[in-house]
């Protein structure tokens, strides 16, 4: 019995022993600062560089060959590595597999033991095979439902974690001023706030919190692209965005101001564009002095793809990869994509006193943390499959895309056909015996780029038949857009490069075959728009995504126009990545959806709102222009410009920003002013102002909104503020606030916007962001143009 206590005494001592000797980085209970500090302490010069690299997961291939080869591992990861990039086309299992081994080599096999950051791309869901595949960003934008989104990229965060993924490079909130840019469709529209405000919503889903804490099932979100990219020269992917100071703080820099503020995203990714000469991978002012020390940002800057290459290659402001290492890390970006060639030379430049370690370290210390963060150190069980193919099974993600894409949707125009005193929509089963849907986005449901590939992916055709029971539906292509487009959207952004556009003659032939089925049938509906070949990122020499061009491509407008012709009523339907120049289709068409890039349900969505079992209620977030030439067209602009109607075509838009109808009717009150009791006084220093502090209240704005249609329905309300005089030009309105309400027929609901400090703040002529005192107006309304004013009055 004494021999038994002795040495259960002795293996107790023994543990604890061991216990107390464990490095501090090892222990989950010891703050993540110390356990930061003490892995730095251990680590080489080289184990410190390999952090900041990353590996893309296509190359090497993630298979047998390089993951059960020891020697071929050591050659690549015996220092460690920061980040391994996604590899698109894997299957789950493939992926899975090659993730548990690779992880299973640098905790086991490394000298610390330290683990790795799996990243995907995952803007509209995770960019995997058997995923949930959600609306693009310009089209979830549309719902402006902040709650649905936070709930769909929650899903999304949970589908990719289950995998092994722990970072993605999501959410874009640039704000988007030229629609000929190809990643248009991936932006959440033309207007600061509200990027920021959906940004912000998105980001708390993926990371599972607001404050900077990842929940476990969740992962590190990442802003792109800071800045100005979404206003390039000439609307060409990485070109120029050279405007003032003010412009690229109030326009493109607010939507990350506000997601830095509201959400707390773990990751910021530069872009390619340059702001007055500097490309911002070398721009201190934007990564270090706004971001870092005007901001208080502390995550870490990552570069976009080939960014730091494009220092030495595009820009031409470094002599080589070794020279762009150094200004883009002296800049502020924490690590290298995809490949980490650039940053490769770090070690060196640390050698020639070019780098300090101190500046290392600060760079290092900011990925050893976010791995902290994530749990990454205390994950020590693979990944498990089973528990993946799980979740690619849940049915949660599909009702969550069918939901965000009725909500999205916009019924862009519903007037009468012909005689009739009704609007055309919703169609009446009962009246329509035979449908015919025609054109060529009918029977294939593009995605859009940055694009999974989902379970199921409904068709407008297929939605139509699984709707209309006891009608006939006919189908014809009416034409080609492409010739080289595939069914799979992942093909037509990422692998097809070279773009083939169809003969006339081709076309009109099947022209002519649409028109004979239409003629046959009660109603046509006509499926128009882009591809992904039309409307993606461009990024080489043969690989094209930016259009001189908005009108309709490839004969479609001769295809609605032949499809009018017949007599028939027509409902268009628009299926693409960014606003479409229309004006004939506008004024000859009765009824116009449009459905974007609108997901996985896209084809059920349109049929519940085509029959009348959904009600539109989805508002534009971008404006839409007439031509090409009135192009940049965004709504917030100042008031010199657009004074003037351009010869032979007015200055008007097609549509403006917030536009969107329903099958109810809704009445406004005049917005009502309530003061509050303490006298409001100027507020300056904004801009630094605490994240925990409250801003002055200055008032509250009140308006009642009554459902007087006989449908229940959902009105987006928004609030636009513009000061009538101020030391510098100001926008003519400004969104400012937002409410998504619903209402029962009859219903009304008061909405209230109150209005603080950093709804009348800017940057004035010294560029301070201060509130001057003046007189505000306040308008709300059902969109930009249909609005009601109310005065505030601020200082004496």
């Amino acid at each position: 019995m004494k021999f038994v206590t002795l040495v259960v005494s002795c293996l107790f001592c023994c543990h604890s022993f061991s216990y107390a000797q464990q490095p501090a980085y090892k222990d989950p209970k010891q703050p993540v600062a110390k356990r930061v500090a003490d892995l730095l302490s251990r680590m080489t010069l080289e184990e410190k560089v390999a952090q900041l690299q990353t590996m893309h997961a296509g190359r090497p291939k993630l298979d047998d060959k390089l993951f059960n080869n020891t020697p071929k591992l050591d050659s690549l990861y015996k220092n460690g590595m920061g980040m391994i990039n996604p590899a698109f086309d894997e299957t789950m299992e493939v992926t899975i597999a090659a993730r548990n081994r690779l992880q299973e080599y640098l905790r086991t096999k490394t000298r610390l033991g330290i683990p790795i950051i799996f990243i995907d791309e995952a803007h509209h869901g995770l960019v995997q095979r058997q995923v949930d595949v959600f609306p693009h960003g310009i089209g979830l934008s549309c719902s402006w439902d902040m709650n649905l989104l936070e709930k769909i990229y929650t899903h999304a965060a949970k589908q990719a974690r289950v995998r092994g993924t722990s970072m993605v490079l999501a959410p874009v909130v640039d704000v988007c001023r030229d629609p000929r840019w190809g990643r248009t469709g991936e932006t959440l529209g033309e207007d600061p706030y509200l990027c920021g405000m959906l940004g912000s919503a998105i980001v708390k889903g993926f990371q599972g919190s607001n404050n900077g804490v990842i929940a476990p099932d969740h992962v590190a979100a990442t802003l792109k692209h800071f800045s100005g990219h979404g206003q390039s020269e000439s609307g060409t992917n990485q070109a120029p965005a050279n405007y003032s100071v003010r412009v690229i703080r109030e326009a493109h820099m607010e939507p990350f101001r506000l997601c830095v503020k509201y959400a707390n995203p773990a990751g910021i990714m530069a872009s390619y564009n340059e702001i007055d000469g500097m490309p911002s991978h070398a721009n201190k002012w934007l990564l270090k002095d706004v971001l870092r020390k005007e901001w208080s940002y502390n995550g870490i800057v990552v570069s976009d793809w080939f960014g730091i290459d494009q220092l030495w290659n595009k820009h031409y402001i470094a002599v080589d990869q070794k020279a762009a290492a150094l200004k883009a890390f002296n800049a502020g970006v924490t690590t290298d994509l995809p490949y980490g060639v650039n940053y490769r030379h770090l070690g060196a430049l640390v050698k020639e006193n070019k780098i300090s370690t101190k500046e290392l370290d600060s760079a290092v210390a900011k990925i050893l943390e976010l791995k902290f963060r994530l749990g990454l150190f205390e994950q020590t069980q693979p990944i498990d499959l089973e528990l993946a193919k799980q979740n690619a099974a849940n049915t949660e993600g599909r009702q969550l895309a069918l939901k965000i894409a009725e909500e999205s949707m916009v019924l862009l125009k519903n007037a009468p056909f012909g005689t009739a005193t009704g609007n055309l929509l919703p169609l009446k089963k009962d009246q329509y015996k035979k449908i015919a849907i025609v054109g060529p986005m009918a029977a294939v449901n593009f995605l859009g780029d940055y694009s999974g590939l989902p379970n199921k992916n409904v068709s407008l055709l297929e939605g139509i038949k699984n709707k209309a029971q006891g009608a006939e539906v006919l189908y014809a292509k009416g034409c080609r857009i492409t010739v080289n487009g595939d069914s799979i959207s992942q093909n037509n952004y990422q692998y097809i490069d070279t773009i083939i556009f169809p003969s006339k003659e081709e076309n009109a032939q099947l022209i002519d075959e649409a028109v004979k089925t239409a003629q046959q049938a009660d109603v046509a509906v006509v499926a128009i728009g882009e591809n992904e070949q039309l409307s993606r990122e461009a990024w080489g020499p043969n690989h094209f995504g930016d259009m001189a061009d908005l009108r309709l491509q490839s004969q479609q407008e001769e295809l609605v126009k032949a499809i009018v012709a017949t007599g028939k009523p027509v409902v268009v339907y628009l299926m693409h990545g960014r606003p479409l120049a229309i004006p004939w289709v506008v004024q000859n068409v009765p009824a116009i959806v449009d459905g974007w890039f609108m997901g996985e349900e896209a084809g059920n969505a349109f049929a519940n709102i085509l029959f009348g079992d959904a009600n539109p209620s989805g508002k534009l977030t971008i404006t839409y222009p007439k031509s090409t030439g009135q192009v940049p067209v965004f709504y917030n602009h100042k008031p010199s410009a657009r004074f003037f109607d351009y010869v032979a075509e007015e200055k008007k838009p097609l549509f403006p920003f917030g536009h969107g109808l329903s099958y109810t009717t809704y009445n406004y009150s005049k917005p009502r002013l309530i003061m509050p009791t303490t006298t409001a006084t100027k507020k300056t220093g904004l801009a630094s102002m605490p994240l925990t502090s409250i801003p002055e209240v200055y008032g509250t704005v009140e308006v009642d909104v009554t459902n007087t249609g006989s449908m229940k329905g959902d009105e987006i309300v928004q609030l636009y503020i513009r000061q009538k005089i101020s030391s510098v030009t100001r926008p003519v309105k400004e969104l400012k606030d937002f409410a998504r309400i619903t209402l029962e027929p009859g219903q009304t609901k008061t909405v209230t916007f109150t209005i603080d400090a950093s709804k009348l703040a800017y940057w004035n002529a010294e560029m301070q962001y201060v509130v001057e005192d003046g007189i505000f107006e306040c308008m709300v309304g059902r969109n930009s143009t249909d609005v009601q004013k109310v005065e505030l009055k601020v200082g004496k």
